[in-house]
């Protein structure tokens, strides 16, 4: 059975507010385990039926005679806490069920369930989230592979504290009396543990946006997104002065202008992973 997932909205800074939880964000795709005549299957968030990537979620932890539909973020886990967001991604992309099920034993995958759906012919999500949150906690045997998402009350400005220290991608807020609506609602707000860094712009898509990146002299990425037209319109003021070069896709340019972007992390070859412009270093100026 597969319930289009609540989607979530956007804040840009921590709060506290005695309305919402707050959980820890993991850095994973979203999972919706449906266990229904003793029957598991895995759905993405586009339900993409995926139930044989994960063959050690196999084993839902539940009592005897339960029929249930969870909703919950998989992520890999490193020994220091911090989540594998490309290990997990290689995950879902294999194709062989032999090196589904070594993986399952080498690079095992975890299962953070936050929300629970339905259970036992009934549809819960009409609930409040605090209800559901009671049904859940007695319902879910957390085991090896499955665990309960911590949520707290009130104090989103500590944990997300806690969460910068830790290293992980965020939190999420959550409307304690919010039922579970398959949109994106403004009820559910991430708020992304973002990196910083200034980079130097290289070069930049012929037909297309985007500006390609350089970070002490080495290429790390493009900038896609979050890049007002103002700023575009600058840069291209002071671009023609400053071009190196070109082929069929690029055009190329000295990198002496310092743009400051914020990102979810550094990649395992060193790039940046989805990279937004925050803002130019300094005032542009044609050289």
């Amino acid at each position: 059975m597969f319930i289009s997932p609540m989607l979530l909205d956007t804040a840009e800074e921590p709060f506290d507010s005695d309305d919402y939880l707050f959980e820890p964000k993991f850095d994973g795709h979203r999972l919706m385990i449906s266990f229904i005549n003793g029957q598991v299957k895995m759905f993405t968030r586009h339900n993409n039926e995926v139930t044989r990537q994960y063959p050690e979620l196999f084993n839902v932890p539940v009592g005897n005679h339960i029929d249930v539909v969870f909703d919950g973020e998989v992520a890999r886990v490193r020994e220091d806490g911090t989540n594998d967001f490309e290990g997990l991604m290689n995950r879902f992309r294999m194709g062989k069920l032999t090196k589904m099920k070594e993986a399952s034993r080498t690079e095992p995958v975890h299962y953070f369930v936050f929300d629970i759906l339905y259970l036992n012919g009934k549809c819960l999500t009409h609930l409040p989230l605090v209800e559901r949150k009671k049904i859940l906690a007695q319902i879910l045997i957390p085991n090896a592979y499955y665990h309960a998402t911590l949520s707290i009350s009130q104090q989103g400005k500590a944990l997300f504290k806690v969460i910068e220290d830790i290293g992980l991608a965020g939190i999420v807020a959550k409307n304690k009396y919010s039922n579970y609506v398959s949109e994106r609602s403004e009820n559910w707000l991430k708020i992304l543990n973002y990196q910083h860094a200034e980079v130097a712009i290289s070069g930049y898509r012929r037909n297309e946006f985007g500006w390609l990146v350089e970070h002490e002299g080495r290429p790390v990425g493009c900038i896609e997104s979050a890049v007002p037209a103002d700023a575009k319109k600058a840069f291209h003021k002071v671009a023609p002065s400053i071009i190196t070069g070109q082929d069929r896709h690029f055009v190329y340019v000295k990198p002496i202008l310092k743009v400051k972007v914020r990102f979810r992390n550094w990649t395992s070859n060193n790039m940046l992973r989805t990279p937004e412009y925050v803002g130019f270093a300094s005032e542009l100026k044609s050289p």
